[in-house]
């Protein structure tokens, strides 16, 4: 299917594309985006490149500006009127970010998938910093181990970014660099320990592999998996936070994971699957004690707080509780009771909240998206790596509050963006109603 060339002179960004990257990157350093001074930065900056852009109106537009106005309204009814916000400025800039990177080039496209790659990589070597220096509020302590989390500080939404801009860097020309920028994104979804970051990576290769072509999909993701195994199995006695770091011994397997990621080395194939496979039984063995919550698919509290949230459904299935007024408590098993406050399901924290309606007008625009993305130029290894992407984010979105961080979403919609059809043969695209 061929490679989206990377390296070679392309028209720069055009001021829309600029302010949407300048978002990223705030939401990037202010913690995702999702406390207020972050949020509002980010979504300044988004909103700015659309008014720039000034996009046609679009199914797309409408459904998204349809679920806006439900949450703001929602959160009125509730007493509380910029509860609701939150919520509204989330999927303006999923929609904001989509709509500007649909109005790119095809050059201007491929720089756009590259700066998401090249933020995700820095994503996640700050976090694997973090764990072998544990730097503080850049990790996360669970379970005994400290959890990679980098500038976002919550290890699962930077799982989702990288995990996201894994999948696109597949499809990115194959070159020393890019070997490197694929195993260290790796590398860092594996220092998050993120179960779910894991599942949505998976998936997410599944469906590239049917758009990009199986043949292709395990030629460039297999050596910096057998690379990653390697790494991360070496990163995993510095996690342990009871126990000195080991700064070599990461170090040591960073280096050999990386020499076993070449895919042009073929020499490295055999014993880097031997080695790989030989650093994870040993890591499993040796740490079984701390690793067994992180493979295992049991999650009592969030199993519980799912229960608890239904029970708010069935009390206001039809417009939900409000924004922000889901509090989850739950008893588990003889401990005292417990509270939180996100369900860890987007799709059902949005059902608690905004009910019904607001859980269709979601998925309506999750739905538009698809569909508009089905409608691209689905031969080209661009679309391909962007429509993969989305997938990863919408899967792991099952598993976490990822929507209530605009760094995030803005990766979200890029890659949406990158992926909507074209007009005038693929070399100008957004102009067009679905």
């Amino acid at each position: 299917m061929g490679d989206v060339a990377v390296g070679v002179r392309r028209d720069s960004l055009a001021l829309p594309g600029l302010l949407v990257v300048a978002g990223f990157a705030a939401a990037v350093v202010a913690q995702g985006g999702y406390y207020l001074p972050g949020r509002v930065l980010s979504a300044v900056l988004v909103g700015a490149a659309v008014v720039v852009a000034r996009p046609r109106p679009s199914v797309f537009v409408v459904l998204g500006g349809t679920f806006a106005v439900w949450a703001v309204g929602r959160g009125a009814v509730a007493g509380e009127l910029l509860s609701g916000v939150p919520a509204a400025v989330a999927v303006l800039v999923f929609v904001g970010a989509a709509l500007v990177a649909a109005q790119a080039d095809l050059g201007q496209r491929e720089l756009l998938a590259t700066v998401v790659v090249g933020v995700g990589t820095l994503v996640g070597v700050s976090g694997w910093v973090a764990v072998v220096w544990r730097v503080p509020g850049w990790t996360t302590v669970a379970e005994g181990l400290a959890r990679a989390a980098s500038t976002l500080t919550y290890p699962n939404a930077a799982a989702a970014v990288m995990a996201a801009a894994a999948v696109l860097a597949l499809v990115l020309k194959t070159s020393l660099l890019m070997n490197v920028v694929r195993f260290l994104l790796l590398v860092g979804i594996g220092a998050t320990m993120s179960r779910a970051g894991v599942i949505a990576l998976v998936v997410g290769l599944g469906v590239l592999a049917v758009l990009y072509g199986v043949g292709e999909t395990l030629k460039k993701a297999v050596p910096p998996l057998l690379g990653a195994a390697v790494a991360v199995a070496a990163l995993v006695p510095t996690m342990r936070v009871d126990e000195e770091p080991q700064v070599l011994l990461a170090v040591a397997g960073l280096i050999a994971g990386a020499l076993v990621s070449l895919p042009r080395a073929g020499k490295w194939v055999v014993p880097g699957v031997v080695l790989a496979a030989g650093a994870v039984v040993a890591a499993a063995v040796v740490f079984a004690d701390r690793l067994a919550t992180r493979i295992s698919f049991s999650s009592p509290d969030r199993s519980q707080a799912a229960d608890a949230a239904f029970d708010l459904v069935a009390q206001q299935p039809l417009a939900g509780t409000g924004p922000g007024q889901a509090i989850l408590f739950f008893v588990r098993g003889n401990d005292d009771a417990r509270v939180m406050r996100y369900v860890h399901n987007e799709y059902l924290q949005v059902l608690v909240e905004f009910g019904v309606v607001g859980l269709v007008l979601a998925l309506a625009v999750i739905g538009a998206v698809l569909v508009r993305m089905w409608g691209g130029k689905r031969s080209t290894p661009l679309h391909a790596g962007a429509f993969a992407a989305v997938v990863v984010v919408l899967v792991h979105s099952g598993f976490d509050f990822l929507w209530h961080l605009p760094v995030v979403l803005i990766v979200a919609g890029l890659c949406a963006g990158l992926g909507f059809p074209s007009t005038r043969d693929g070399m100008e695209e957004g102009t067009a109603t679905p």
